[in-house]
């Protein structure tokens, strides 16, 4: 297979799992980067992430137009999430949006989100929470204009996660692979830490472990691992 139809074909599986693993339900939605086109995407149509097949998939430029002016069907309306990441980060290859459960507290209380699982270290020491409201006002939390995914993007800065208030969160990463997993363990550290917040102080990773646990878990051998036993559990069929 070629490059593009390669990662093409990854797309359409990190929805499925990502739909398997629960950090998406009947909403949400991961992109990449056009590996040819460095100012263009490649999203789903508007459909839930467990049923998108590779016939599915949409190209579309930074300000979230297609670039198939035949194009009829419908598409997420938060495309500026993705389109506004990549335009303020070369470095970023994948997005992700979800409103997975576990995250939500930390997007609407004071207590930080911060990594004590160390496969979670690729959500970084320090997690930003993005406000719509701030800037935007009363709205219903949707990101649908450039300007809010511009404001979003500025709040994720350099980094790997932003949450966002009432919402979810988004996860960028320089490969669709590393972005999944860390998706995956940033719910699965938000929900053993609601948990141990009940129990009494816990011990969070020092920013040197954070930094180790986010290189190994970049590592080739460790991203193609979970990628295999992800894969290996969620719905493949028809993609």
């Amino acid at each position: 297979m070629s490059d593009l139809t390669s990662l093409l074909h990854d797309l359409a599986i990190a929805n499925r799992i990502l739909s398997r693993e629960g950090v998406v339900d009947a909403f949400g939605h991961v992109s990449i980067r056009h590996p040819e086109h460095p100012d263009r995407y490649i999203l789903s149509r508007s459909r839930s992430p467990a049923l998108v097949k590779r016939s599915d998939l949409v190209e579309f430029t930074l300000d979230g137009e297609t670039t198939d002016p035949g194009e009829s069907r419908s598409f997420y309306i938060e495309r500026p999430i993705h389109g506004a990441i990549y335009e303020a980060r070369p470095d970023i290859h994948a997005v992700i949006h979800n409103h997975a459960y576990e995250v939500i507290p930390f997007a609407v209380t004071p207590t930080p989100l911060r990594p004590i699982l160390h496969v979670a270290g690729g959500m970084g020491v320090s997690i930003p929470v993005w406000d719509i409201r701030e800037g935007f006002g009363d709205t219903n939390l949707l990101v649908t204009t450039m300007a809010q995914g511009r404001d979003l993007a500025a709040t994720l800065g350099g980094g790997a996660v932003a949450l966002m208030r009432g919402h979810g969160c988004v996860v960028a990463a320089g490969g669709l692979k590393q972005a999944v997993s860390t998706a995956i363990y940033l719910q699965v550290n938000a929900a053993l830490l609601l948990g141990a917040l009940k129990l009494g102080e816990v011990t969070y990773l020092s920013p040197g472990e954070v930094e180790a646990t986010a290189a190994m878990t970049a590592l080739p051998v460790a991203v193609e691992r979970t990628w295999e036993y992800w894969a290996a559990r969620a719905d493949l069929s028809e993609i």
